[in-house]
């Protein structure tokens, strides 16, 4: 039986940086009570023309190069995001393989909000697991400033533009492969934070309301103590069922949503500050693709090594959530 290895990751942040000050002179806030509700101090932007699928493309290169695969070898491309190029179709994925030169890889686009990268890499390790794919390439990839109101106080201090990508393949040495992957969902709280969108089950009367339609949409109060409570569940089962402890953990990678968030999660498992991945402070919210851009950060600064064991935990729209034990194993 193959396993599934994650080989690589990358990632991609648009130049523009939208600090706190100048969020303030757009809407009734300021960086005070930003940090203290939120720990976000800026988030990026991507340029007008910048589209999901080009921050998807970058991150992509990246996850690539470093896995030592060759590009014509991918069999595969999901991508998570709630920003999609187009609405519908085609999928962005589709755009980001034709955008790489992939030749003709199954590609699609799967919507769970900020838990899109923990779905997405259990899609891979199904595919790989059952022989159907060995090379696949995986993308949380979000335009969420063309979702966002500005004049909404709640919402738009919160999200941010990136990707981030990830090369997963088969494996032989169980000793390389993903532990567990668990994923979940709950449609009764669906309301707690959503994008109506004017889709066929929430038509609307004008253009006006329809266009309104297309932001975020949140609660804040009640998302907050939801995601607190399942997030610190999800980790305490999975650990649970893996026989692993807390100490065993070299990286937790929670969704950068919110520093409280994180903090009450890592206090309830007792982990250290050592063991806790933040860049919430630096890229706010980005939904699918905070989890591989938070990665890709320890990555880059030399603090993710080859072997070392990475706990992903995340909580999004849907509702969604998702956790993951995931030892690095790059090929070189």
């Amino acid at each position: 039986m193959p396993y599934a290895a994650l080989r690589s990751i990358g990632a991609y942040a648009p130049q523009k940086i939208l600090n706190n000050e100048e969020l303030s002179a757009m809407v009734d806030t300021s960086d005070d009570w930003i940090t203290k509700r939120t720990g976000i101090k800026e988030r990026r932007i991507a340029r007008e023309d910048e589209y999901t699928s080009d921050m998807g493309v970058e991150a992509a290169k990246k996850a690539i190069e470093r896995s030592g695969i060759d590009k014509d070898e991918i069999d595969m491309i999901v991508c998570a995001t709630i920003s999609p190029d187009y609405f519908c179709m085609p999928s962005t994925a589709t755009i980001i393989a034709t955008k790489l030169g992939l030749k003709n890889p199954t590609a699609f686009d799967i919507s769970a909000a900020c838990t899109g990268f923990v779905y997405i890499l259990s899609i891979a390790k199904a595919f790989i697991e059952s022989g159907m794919k060995k090379k696949v390439l995986i993308v949380g990839a979000e335009k969420l400033s063309a979702i966002t109101d500005y004049t909404d106080r709640g919402t738009c201090i919160l999200f941010g533009d990136g990707a981030g990508a990830a090369v997963v393949s088969a494996t032989d040495d169980k000793s390389e492969a993903i532990i567990d992957i668990h994923t979940g969902s709950d449609g009764s709280f669906a309301d707690l934070l959503m994008t109506p969108n004017g889709g066929s089950g929430s038509a609307h009367d004008s253009l006006e309301q329809e266009a309104a339609s297309c932001f975020m949409q949140m609660k804040g109060n009640e998302t907050f103590k939801v995601a607190v409570r399942t997030l610190t569940k999800d980790v305490v089962d999975i650990l649970e069922a893996n026989g692993i402890k807390g100490e065993d953990i070299k990286h937790f990678v929670p969704h950068q949503a919110n520093y409280r968030i994180i903090k009450a999660v890592g206090d309830a498992l007792k982990l250290s500050d050592e063991q806790v991945v933040l860049t919430v402070h630096k890229y706010g919210n980005t939904s699918g693709a905070s989890i591989p851009m938070a990665i890709n950060e320890i990555y880059e600064d030399g603090k993710l090594k080859k072997g070392e064991l990475l706990l992903l935990d995340a909580f999004g729209g849907g509702l969604t959530w998702g956790s993951a034990l995931v030892p690095f194993s790059p090929k070189n």
